[in-house]
């Protein structure tokens, strides 16, 4: 650790500041705040590949919409709780030219982020049969979903899909629906933080498991259409964006604006219930949030007890985004392509540098270039991995934390521009350097 580009001392000290002695157990914030404190007092950059941030400017359509907005008057109205017209009539527009689903307006809502919706969800899924008190996520995931479970004081299962792909998913899953327990599966696709793409007999099988079960599905697309293997981007026309929706009719969508229109900074995302879902009625729920109707318990009791509806102008602005996408005036794909081309490279950089790339294949093929990659190094466990890239001025997060039973670490591309790429390499080929005896 003597001639590392980042100072030991420094590393070591900033580290202590925040009582992190085991970079298993650090969250995504804790490391983005310890990377701060380093960068600030040591003056170099990190490549910092730790929080999945969008690396594209915002869709100048929606920041134009939303400044029209603005200036129309529409900051000093609370906006109504379902959300306006023009944005529900567009998200279900958008289901329909990029899914082939079908689904009411009036069952598109909009959050405040994907992570507002699926609080909400897991609220009123919880309390919907009282046998059936728990979450199961198909890990790896989004760690801060099983947080806000905890949070709640609920209870949630996981495994890790990694040695349970295809037909073995199958098997796997009943062995925790057969106890009736569950009420919701939880998964993202593609799958943060793996980027793995669950396949067409994948979706059949946790579609007919969730109506033999009585389960509800909850699919997280904040990655909509960025499986570039294969062209999502013509609306109307297949091939479309793989959904358990095709299959089975207990299901909810999270479509978020924050990576597939870098959106992040205003917060909203559509939550798309099912219209027989929207519509059941669960006693144990009425009688809990004292309204009948699935939809309406999530929209008038949780979600107007965590907000008055989102904010106003940014609806215009995602009602915008979607209606350009839906008239085929903007390729949102094309344009999201970027990351995949930047993946690719820095996958590169890796492996001719000692690294392995993990959850490597979807079935039998190689998964797609995109936001996200998963690596490990030779004799390190993750935590040990991470607190060495420290030194060099590179930044992730262990995978512990994301359900995931594999050694390593997630990389984001988003934040790691094409100029940092020589950095990157002159960084990794110096880690490969100092440390391959140690293989």
């Amino acid at each position: 650790m003597k001639n590392t580009p980042i100072q030991a001392n420094i590393v070591k000290a900033k580290l202590e500041a925040l009582n992190i002695t085991d970079m298993n157990k650090a969250s995504i914030r804790e490391v983005v705040e310890v990377v701060n404190m380093i960068e600030a007092e040591s003056g170099e950059r990190y490549v910092r590949m730790e929080m999945g941030v969008p690396g594209l400017p915002a869709a100048p359509i929606g920041v134009e919409a939303e400044i029209a907005a603005l200036k129309i008057g529409v900051a000093s109205k609370y906006p109504n709780i379902n959300g306006i017209p023009e944005l529900k009539n567009e998200a279900a527009r958008f289901v329909k030219n990029f899914m082939n689903i079908d689904v009411a307006p009036a069952h598109c809502v909009p959050t405040s982020g994907a992570m507002q919706g699926t609080y909400a969800l897991f609220r009123v899924a919880s309390v919907c049969d009282p046998k059936k008190d728990t979450a199961l996520f198909i890990d790896p995931g989004f760690p801060v979903q099983k947080q806000q479970l905890m949070v709640m004081g609920a209870q949630f299962e996981s495994f890790d899909v990694y040695n349970y792909r295809g037909e073995k998913l199958r098997a796997k899953l009943e062995s925790f629906l057969s106890k009736g327990n569950i009420h919701s599966m939880i998964y993202s696709n593609p799958n943060n933080p793996t980027w793995v793409c669950f396949t067409e007999e994948e979706l059949k099988i946790i579609a007919e498991l969730a109506d033999r079960y009585d389960v509800i599905v909850m699919e997280d697309l904040a990655y909509f259409g960025m499986d570039f293997r294969k062209d999502l981007s013509k609306p109307g026309q297949p091939p479309y964006q793989p959904s358990v929706a095709n299959y089975t009719d207990n299901y909810v969508l999270f479509i978020s604006a924050s990576k597939i229109f870098s959106y992040a900074g205003q917060r909203i995302a559509m939550v798309v219930m099912s219209d027989k879902l929207y519509q059941r009625n669960y006693q144990a729920a009425e009688e809990r949030f004292k309204i009948k109707g699935f939809g309406n318990a999530v929209i008038y009791r949780v979600l107007y007890a965590l907000s008055s509806g989102v904010t106003h102008s940014t609806q215009f602005a995602l009602a915008a985004m979607l209606k350009a996408a839906n008239d085929a005036r903007f390729d949102f794909v094309e344009t999201l392509k970027e990351y995949g081309d930047r993946a690719h490279s820095m996958k590169t950089l890796f492996t001719d540098n000692g690294f392995k790339i993990l959850y490597d294949k979807d079935v039998d093929q190689l998964i797609a270039d995109g936001f996200y990659f998963t690596i490990s190094y030779p004799g390190m466990d993750a935590g040990e991995l991470l607190y060495r890239l420290m030194f060099y001025g590179i930044s992730a997060i262990t995978l512990l934390s994301t359900g995931s039973t594999m050694e390593g670490l997630r990389a984001c591309v988003a934040p790691v521009g094409r100029e940092q790429f020589p950095v990157l390499k002159q960084r990794l080929e110096q880690f490969n350097n100092d440390h391959q005896k140690n293989q």
